[in-house]
């Protein structure tokens, strides 16, 4: 069932991330350092990374949308549960 799911696996989602890591790593130094503007500049690096992302993902290389079906996995592990409930009401 997991190779179903990607989990932000994408170009998109890793890239929004690694911009916002750097941001936050730069932002922790400067601010050890106390230089305030570049902490600042930092911060703004942070909220780059989800715009990005975001962008990526609009141009594709985000995650695709499948449509929800059921499978016949799902419908055999909801049998057991509805011949339980017969069994408790009788």
């Amino acid at each position: 069932m997991a190779a179903h799911y990607d989990h932000g696996h994408t170009p998109a989602a890793w890239t929004g991330s690694i911009i916002s890591f750097v941001g936050f790593c730069a932002g922790g130094a400067f601010m050890v350092a106390a230089q305030p503007v570049p902490f600042w500049g930092s911060m703004g690096v942070i909220l780059l990374g989800p715009l990005v992302g975001g962008i990526m993902k609009m141009m594709g290389l985000g995650r695709k949308v499948e449509p929800y079906a059921h499978s016949e996995a799902v419908r055999t592990e909801e049998q057991p549960q509805e011949q339980a409930a017969a069994h408790a009401g009788a």
